[in-house]
């Protein structure tokens, strides 16, 4: 295996941010590690790349355990903190080949050159890092992450404060990295987990609350039911929201409808009435389960 965390534990004088935590990571996998802030996500981390070290329990990393064995583990993987700490005066492939010295790394020229190929910042190699905008920065945080070709990947919020495009081009070149990777990557962002990982580990208050596949995860129960109704023609949002005043609504276009309801049967029989009545026509009725939005929710702040 990879990562195998045991029973750690992490306190910062009497306050516990990690209590009794274990899972373990597999080669080859890609895992989201999800929770809501001060869950404990970039402690495990920190400890995980022998940075923080922990009160008790064992991390091991590739076999090694990391408390006995920093070094070798900090030569086996490669880390991304959230924070992405750069030196902006340096030029990327300067920077860039001051890591691979770091790492004693042999052919740094060649080695330069590949991760810079990898990560698309041909263009930008001879920029300095200042100069350069946030997405093209957290590609230059990636290209540390990996320029000594590591077995395992640490990546804390990599695609915090980007944009939409910047966003799926960062998803798209971690999936790329984590071909022959294990990754471990912490978001916020279900969609990013649902597009990437394989896996997901739900932390909350320093306790893991679920490890299961996202598909799995997505199939849990949370008592959240979701109907989306279309119909023929347009219909007007206001006559809709009337029926459904104490649920949740949303206009996805104007012929369809997403209804949140406790109970589906009678959401659906409103709706059914409301089109007898205006003589409009439904043209299908689709049931929807839970998102792993719901599904996070319910298990780090309740049901509400």
């Amino acid at each position: 295996m990879s990562i195998k965390v045991q029973n750690v534990t992490k306190k910062y004088g009497h306050q516990k941010a990690l209590d009794n935590v274990s899972f373990v990571v597999n080669p080859g996998e890609i895992i989201g590690f999800l929770g809501p802030n001060g869950a404990g996500k970039s402690t495990m981390m920190k400890i995980i790349c022998a940075y923080v070290p922990q009160n008790e329990g064992e991390v091991e990393v590739c076999g090694m355990n990391v408390s006995e064995n920093e070094l070798q583990v900090k030569s086996r993987l490669g880390y991304l903190p959230e924070n992405n700490p750069l030196y902006l005066d340096m030029f990327v492939k300067e920077y860039l080949s001051f890591v691979a010295g770091i790492y004693k790394l042999e052919n740094t020229e060649q080695r330069v050159a590949g991760v810079i190929e990898k990560v698309g910042l041909v263009k930008e190699q001879n920029k300095r890092i200042g100069e350069l905008s946030k997405g093209y920065r957290q590609r230059v945080g990636l290209a540390q992450s990996f320029i000594h070709n590591p077995e395992v990947l640490i990546l804390d919020e990599p695609t915090t404060g980007l944009d939409p495009n910047q966003i799926i081009e960062i998803r798209n070149l971690i999936k790329e990295i984590g071909k022959d990777k294990t990754v471990l990557l912490s978001t916020h962002i279900m969609q990013e987990v649902e597009a990437i990982c394989d896996r997901a580990i739900i932390i909350n208050e320093g306790i893991i609350v679920a490890d299961k596949k996202v598909s799995a995860l997505k199939n849990m129960q949370t008592g959240v039911k979701k109907l989306m109704v279309t119909f023929k023609n347009p219909v007007e949002e206001s006559e809709i929201k009337k029926i459904f005043k104490g649920e949740s609504l949303i206009k996805i276009s104007d012929i369809q409808y997403e209804i949140t309801a406790e109970d589906q049967a009678k959401a659906k029989n409103a709706i059914m009435q409301y089109a007898l009545d205006g003589g409009h026509e439904i043209q299908q009725f689709t049931e929807a389960g839970s998102s792993l939005e719901d599904v996070f929710r319910q298990l780090t702040i309740g049901k509400e």
